[in-house]
Formats: C-alpha cells, structure tokens, sequence
C-alpha cells in the first residue's frame, strides 16, 4: 500500500536493510538527494556506513573489492549523467570477472527521460553490455522488488554487476511496499547440480587419465569450491594450475600447485597445459592470455570443462565433456566417483619442470629489484594479507611471487585490465574486512589514476598499505616496446611523477621513500604498525626490469621466454 510516510527511497532503503547490506560507497547529486535524505537517518542510527568515495570510479572499484574480500555484494551509487557514466569501467571491471556488484543510479524525472535534461544520459543504455541485467524503473510499485532481482541476480549463478536506475519523481514518490516474492522471475534459472551422466563419463575419463591435470579459476573461489577442489586433487593425485582470477583456489604452498600458466605464468605450469592428456577446467573461461595460440592449446588433450554459465562451453576451446552446475554442487558429485591414484611418470615430469624453471631474478646493479619487494612484502605478512594489485607489471609480479593460501585474498583486474583498480579496491577490501592486512601492489603509472582516493582512506582511517613499484614508465607497454618495438618507447616515459610520499602525506597519511634494497624491509615493518591510516611506500625499482617468464602475444609455451633476449 501507498503511504505518504514512505516514499520510493524509504522502499529502496529497506530493501538494502532487508539484504542486510552493511555498507554503500559512492558520491551524491541533485537527483540522488531524496534517498540521501532518507539515507541521513539510517547513517546516524548505525544501520548503514557510507563511505564517501572522491569519484565515481573509486566507488564502484571499492564495491567490487568489498565483494570478492568478503563473498558479499558490494554496493555503489552514483548521479545521473557524468556520475552515473563514471561507474562504467568498475561495472565492466566486475562483469568480466563475475563479482557481485549492485549499483544504484540517480537519473533525472521520468518526464524529462528524453529531452537531453540537465546531466541526463541513458545509463540503461550505456551499460546494458557491461552488466548481467539493469532497470530503469518507472512505477512506485515495482521497485521493491526491482531491487530484490536485483541483488539476487548479482549474487546467484554467475555472478555480475547489475544496475538499477531511479528517476527523482520515483524516489519521491510516495512508496509501495511489497512482501518478498522471488517465484516469478521467468527465464532465469541458474544450473546448480551437474548432469549425472555427464558426471560419470567425467569421471570415468580422470580414472582413465594417464596425464591429468586440474585448471581451475574464479569460478571455484565464487561458489565455495576450494576444499573440494582440493580433495580432488589430493585423492586422485592430480596436480592443479589456476588462472589469475582463480589464485587462492588452491594453496599456492601445496605440493599440488604448479601457479598459473599463461602469458605471464610459471614453466611447468604452461608445460602442464601443453602435454597433458586430460583437463579438468573448474570455474575457468579460456582466457586468451592462458590460450595463446589456440591451434596449439592442449593438443591431443581431452577437455572436461565444468562451469555454471552455459555460454561458456565451446566458446574458445572444444570440450569432451561439458557440465553446467554450481563448482561446488558439481565436484561434490564428482568426487566420490574418481579413485584414488598413484603418481607416475607424469608426476615425476611435473616436479622435474618445477625443479628445473623456478620463478628467477637478477639483483640489479643499480636500484631496487621489483621482485624482491613483493617476495620481502610476503615474507613480511607471512602470506596472510589481503592483496589488491593495479595493472601492469605490479599485478604480474604480484601474481608471481606472492603465493596465495586462501580463497579472496588476492583482487586484480584480470578480464578488463583495470589500471587505477587496485587502491579503491584495497579500501573496498579493508572495509568489508577490517580486521585483515590489506596490501595494493601498484605501478606509479596505475596508482595516479586513482590517487584521490587516499582522501577516502585518511577519513575512514583505513590502513591500506600502498607498495608503488616506480620505475617512471608504463612499464608493461614499455616492456612490449623494448622487446617487439625496437625500443620506440612512445608515450611510455612518466618522467615528471610526484613524490608519492609527499602526496600520501598532504592528504594526512603515512609516506615513505625507499632507494635502497636494505631500506625495504624496514619500510614494510614500518607500514606494517600504521593501523589509523593509508601508508604509501614509494619503492625506486630498477626503471627496465621486465616481466618473465613471457609468451608473447598469440603465441604457445614452445616460444616462452625466461629470460632477457641477447
């Protein structure tokens, strides 16, 4: 019913309240303020945190690593227009790697959608692509419920961004509240079980398997999946790979784990890929930087590829078998029917590579060594922290020599390649977890794109540490210069930086500066005891340190190169 005491925000605010939302990060504007208002007092009551981000973008990054630190959605808002546009590269960033984001948008009155309004876009329109659904709602009377799909879209089968769009007028409006009614949505109903007899023939091709391996992404670490991932493979004796997004999904210190392959991946991770006569993909989509060269991906390799949506199978790569149902739900019919087995030659060929190609670095004459501050930042943490990265070089390092135990605990762009992700990001983690460690593992070129947020971090008092790898490039567009440009280093050079630690410190957080590979520890410890707010570390690395192992682009693990090419 109708009530002049509740309006359209009142609704929509209860339905936050209802999905025990505990925080919303974002920036207000004119056709936003009738929910801020209703907001106010939700604030001052302790029912609700809003974290008053510096821009759009920052929120919806924020949002996004709020839900893949905690499981739980995350949640942005944002005005109509520029505000609303702003959102745009964090809701791609949490499409293309299956974070649960709901975003609420402002937009102008509903008789004005149309008549190119003041800060007037069509938001729906803009950012239907790059969501799993939104709305724009323009009844009263559908709007608890819009809101209801809405987070129950974000969070179930594969799980996604989506966005609800709310005119002025409906927020205003006075509200009509409905009971809770999910029956209705038709055309949407996520797989949760496998097939059972795909199941068995998957089953029977890993009992027959002489050269097994396990290749497991995101997908395992959003339905809950690690433990039976790693039953499997302990059981069967299976050794297991993972993409970037599925770090976590098995403890990086197993036995077990051969790390990631791809373009920046471990050698016998990709040697793995290369020779195996069974891949078992879990939550895994084929991505292209772990492709490479398709004619040659796997070859001779029989594929089970197991994941809940459906329009991934046979989309890249031809699989033997495909099963769509919840990783989770699927590997605990699975498991009981694959039988224990012994190590064998594979194995033995597995450890050998492993023995033979471990992750390697030279100590620079001059400067810091990148690696060696992300080995000295795990070393530090004792692998526990929460680790966001931004884009480039950082976040390949990261990945490489900072070995992750625990589901959620490492967040990076991996589908869109986000550079500015990584800071919001850790705030958004630090928020949704306050009691953990949070490290962002940055790039000075990523860093800035985001750097307004360190006014976010100082006034919620969030103790984010900040490791700026700055080499004063782009480093990764450099390395592609220097190795397949003949050196063209066009518009790469970021001569010119500020001093990070100065900027960290006019904003009201902690900055230090650190030229020499005996300052680096101290500086982590130093961070480390800063529990009130931001620390920025500006590490001065060694400006052409490159990247590898590396198979370049469109390639296959024949053409990896481990090394600087004479």
């Amino acid at each position: 019913m109708a009530t002049e005491e509740m309006t359209g925000a009142d609704v929509l605010l209860k339905v936050l309240a209802e999905e025990e939302v505990e925080v919303l990060f974002g920036i207000p504007g004119g056709v936003t303020i009738p929910i801020f208002d209703k907001l106010y007092h939700k604030i001052k009551a302790g029912e609700i945190r809003f974290i008053l981000t510096r821009h759009e973008q920052g929120a919806a990054h924020a949002a996004d690593g709020y839900a893949r630190a905690t499981g739980r959605v995350g949640v942005c808002t944002a005005t109509s227009g520029p505000g609303a546009l702003n959102l745009v590269t964090g809701l791609c960033t949490a499409h293309m790697d299956s974070v649960p984001v709901v975003a609420i948008t402002g937009q102008v009155k509903t008789r004005a959608i149309g008549t190119d309004a003041f800060q007037e876009a069509d938001t729906v329109g803009a950012t239907m692509p790059i969501t799993k659904h939104n709305y724009l709602v323009k009844d009263p009377a559908e709007l608890a419920h819009v809101a209801r799909e809405a987070f129950y879209l974000a969070r179930t089968g594969r799980p996604g961004a989506v966005l609800i769009d709310l005119p002025a007028d409906i927020s205003a409006a006075p509200g009509v509240w409905t009971e809770r009614d999910m029956s209705n949505m038709r055309g949407y109903t996520p797989p949760e079980k496998g097939d059972p007899q795909a199941i068995v023939r998957a089953a029977e091709m890993i009992n027959q398997a002489e050269r097994p391996i396990l290749y497991v992404g995101g997908g395992v670490i959003a339905a809950g999946a690690s433990d039976l991932v790693k039953e499997l493979a302990e059981k069967a004796n299976i050794y297991v790979v993972h993409t970037l997004m599925g770090k976590g999904a098995m403890p990086e210190t197993h036995r077990l784990s051969l790390g990631m392959p791809g373009m920046h991946g471990v050698v016998p991770a990709c040697y793995a890929l290369r020779d195996t006569d069974l891949m078992i993909t879990i939550g895994a989509r084929f991505d292209d930087r772990v492709t490479g060269d398709l004619s040659k991906f796997a070859q001779g390799a029989r594929i089970i590829h197991i994941d809940i949506d459906a329009a991934e199978h046979n989309k890249v790569v031809q699989s033997d078998v495909v099963i769509a149902g919840d990783a989770r739900e699927v590997l605990a019919q699975l498991v009981p029917q694959v039988q224990a087995r012994q190590p064998g030659k594979w194995e033995e060929q597995l450890v050998q590579w492993r023995e033979k190609h471990p992750l390697r670095y030279n100590e620079p004459d001059e400067g810091i060594a990148p690696q060696y501050v992300v080995e000295q930042i795990y070393e530090a943490t004792g692998g526990e922290a929460i680790i966001t990265t931004e884009v480039g070089q950082n976040q390949m390092w990261a990945a490489q020599y900072y070995k992750v135990d625990k589901p959620r605990h490492f967040l990076s762009s991996g589908g869109l390649g986000t550079m500015g992700y990584g800071f919001p990001a850790a705030i958004g983690a630090q928020v949704g977890c306050p009691e953990a460690v949070v490290w962002d593992i940055a790039g000075d070129g990523s860093i800035q794109m985001n750097i307004q947020e360190l006014a976010t971090a100082v006034i919620n008092k969030l103790p984010v540490k900040v490791a700026i790898l700055n080499n004063s490039y782009l480093g990764m567009v450099r390395q592609w210069q220097e190795l397949f440009y003949d050196r063209r280093y066009s518009g790469t050079d970021l001569t010119g930086n500020p001093d990070f630690a100065r900027v960290a410190e006019a904003y009201g957080g902690m900055g230090i500066k650190v030229a020499e590979p005996e300052q680096v520890r101290p500086a982590i410890e130093q961070a480390m005891e800063v529990d009130d707010r931001p620390t920025f570390i500006d590490f001065l690395v060694t400006k052409e340190e490159n990247v590898f192992p590396m198979i370049p682009a469109g390639k296959s693990p024949d053409d990896i190169m481990l090394s600087q090419p004479s």
